[in-house]
């Protein structure tokens, strides 16, 4: 089998068990999502439609101050437990399978400008990897944006993104915007062929990106 149809072969594998483990989640959203479309559509009482309004302009702006302090907050507290995933045991586990490793790669985190950095000092060069935590979904969108062009990454389509927005560059970077999260997996400080399987940074990178949000959780 050609090295070409070898990396393609196990980046499906990797989609296909990525998809399975994040199918609860996609359908307990969807779930969410058709009860809150189902309550907004809902018509409201002729006699309390201008109070409605009212209310719900309130809570809106309620909200955002809520999510504005919950930001700042969490700037001081430190990442969520789930950007803390992209340098726990389990992820170090994955990736040690992954490349055949005898024991976990030693890690060095970071927490700043709102972004959790954990870097994995392996054999052949560091592997980065960070989460962005932006306090709503325009803001991470921009952020994504902003990162897609700085890369010059181009979008990850079909089955392979997952559902969720997603780029890569030819030289080992990842991108998936999950919830209020950007993670970015930056392979290029490995050599052109990783692991056992000889499978190319990128795909490397999007193996370990699919991983990690298979273990995500939606609480963030």
């Amino acid at each position: 089998m050609s090295r070409k149809l070898k990396a393609r072969t196990h980046t499906m594998a990797s989609l296909a068990v990525a998809s399975l483990l994040l199918s609860g989640c996609a359908a307990a959203v969807g779930s969410i999502n058709r009860v809150e479309s189902a309550a907004a559509t809902a018509p409201a009482p002729p006699s309390e439609a201008r109070a409605s309004a009212s209310a719900a302009g309130a809570a809106a702006g309620a909200a955002a101050t809520h999510a504005g302090d919950q930001h700042a907050a969490a700037q001081t507290a430190g990442p969520s437990e789930a950007s803390k995933m992209i340098c726990g045991q389990e992820t170090k586990d994955d990736i040690s399978s992954i490349l055949a490793l005898q024991q976990s790669p030693h890690t060095v985190d970071n927490w700043s400008d709102s972004t959790y950095t954990c870097t994995y000092h392996l054999a052949g060069g560091p592997l980065v990897i960070s989460v962005k935590e932006s306090p709503d979904p325009a803001a991470t969108r921009k952020h994504f944006d902003t990162l897609q062009v700085k890369l010059n990454a181009e979008p990850i389509k079909g089955l392979a993104n997952l559902g969720f927005p997603a780029a890569q560059t030819a030289d080992g970077s990842v991108v998936f915007l999950k919830d209020n999260s950007t993670l970015h997996v930056n392979a290029n400080g490995l050599p052109a062929a990783v692991g056992p399987q000889k499978v190319s940074r990128t795909d490397f990178a999007y193996q370990v990106a699919t991983t990690i949000l298979a273990c995500w959780k939606e609480h963030h």
